[in-house]
């Protein structure tokens, strides 16, 4: 991102653009950063993709990612979180006006995944327990939570195989981790897939085991395929949207432990290929997402006429 910054400056002042809308973390911080760089008519906004207190609490330099958060983010014009529990976190955090917040929904194309869902054929096997995965092989994905918690249910559900799609930096220690603890083919790597939803035909659930997450778009979208959903609690923000659906397992806390009582609960309750219609979702469909995004930029843009 550092290398990045005489292009960007090259960019802006030769596309002026009216709003700049930024939503990776290092992005936010150097558009930020180049704000008194960039002309004076330009908006930023920000999309924060994680609790901040989460972030701090794993991050190497704390004291460090804290001060950028406090000196640069009061910059934005509008700062977007996923979650109203995201929202409050920031705000004791880094004292963001909660005027300069707006809690919006992640856009999520419903009508592509069911279609993709109905028109695809299952790539699991037809008898026992499937479990997908979708994430990145990082600390904070908690898949090494996952593998623990699959080899502790794999007595009583010998027949359960589980599918990780996604690449990361920790892809080798995982697959040791996979082969330390004798899981053997129960357990498949899938690397990086272009269409995840191509999985969904066929899967018992989808499992979230992150140490610390927003609202993650790969839960979103098993829930618009109907999946049943084993998650935990990886922040107060998810948690507050599940409450306490019929259609979601929520671990007590993010062990290997919790996870796998979680598991077990849901494949016991669970009766083959059964979707469920998850009531907390419809918020995040496109057509109603879109609309919230549009009228913060209207928002924003407005300023500059009056």
């Amino acid at each position: 991102m550092r290398n990045a910054l005489p292009d960007l400056l090259r960019l802006v002042w030769r596309v002026r653009p009216r709003v700049i809308l930024a939503g990776m973390a290092h992005l936010n911080f150097l558009v930020l950063a180049a704000r008194p760089l960039l002309p004076r008519s330009t908006r930023i906004i920000v999309r924060q993709n994680g609790t901040i207190s989460a972030i701090l609490q794993n991050a190497s330099r704390p004291g460090t990612l804290r001060a950028l958060y406090r000196a640069l983010y009061p910059r934005a014009d509008r700062v977007i979180c996923q979650s109203d529990a995201m929202a409050r976190d920031m705000q004791d955090i880094i004292q963001v006006s909660s005027s300069a917040i707006a809690v919006l929904p992640n856009p999520v194309d419903e009508a592509a995944i069911r279609c993709a869902v109905t028109g695809s054929l299952s790539r699991w096997p037809t008898s026992g327990s499937n479990i997908l995965a979708i994430s990145r092989l990082a600390h904070e994905k908690g898949i090494d939570i996952l593998l623990h918690a699959f080899a502790q249910i794999k007595e009583a559900f010998p027949a359960s195989r589980l599918i990780i799609l996604g690449k990361g930096p920790q892809e080798a220690a995982l697959r040791e981790l996979s082969a330390q603890l004798d899981l053997g083919d129960s357990v498949h790597f899938a690397g990086h897939v272009a269409d995840p939803s191509a999985y969904f035909p066929g899967a018992s659930l989808f499992v979230l085991p992150s140490r610390h997450e927003g609202i993650p778009n790969a839960l979103l979208e098993a829930a618009v395929a109907g999946l049943p959903i084993v998650a935990t609690p990886a922040s107060q923000g998810l948690v507050e949207l599940v409450g306490r659906s019929p259609s979601v397992w929520l671990a007590a806390d993010s062990s290997s432990e919790a996870l796998a009582c979680a598991l077990r609960d849901a494949l016991r309750e669970l009766r083959s290929d059964e979707k469920y219609v998850h009531s907390w979702i419809p918020p995040f469909f496109l057509r109603n997402a879109i609309p919230a995004y549009q009228s913060i930029l209207d928002e924003v843009l407005l300023w500059d006429s009056k």
